[in-house]
């Protein structure tokens, strides 16, 4: 998968954002070009199983109490 975010400062720069709580897929889209099914399979690739099914699990849980989340 080539991408401009593909060199390991902006994969890092991406994952710092997609871990926030306070910065939307939308926001990462627009500052990175990333689509939100491209920020999970990055994150996918790059965490840890374990640390990727938390970070899902808390996007989806936030994602359900807030209107605007993720």
């Amino acid at each position: 998968m080539k991408h401009p975010a593909c060199d390991a400062a902006r994969v890092g720069e991406v994952i710092a954002l997609a871990l926030s709580d306070h910065v939307e897929f939308a926001a990462i889209q627009r500052s990175h070009g990333l689509a939100p099914d491209q920020v999970k399979a990055l994150m996918r690739r790059e965490l840890k199983p374990g640390s990727y099914r938390a970070w899902r699990r808390r996007v989806r849980t936030f994602s359900d109490r807030r209107a605007v989340y993720k």
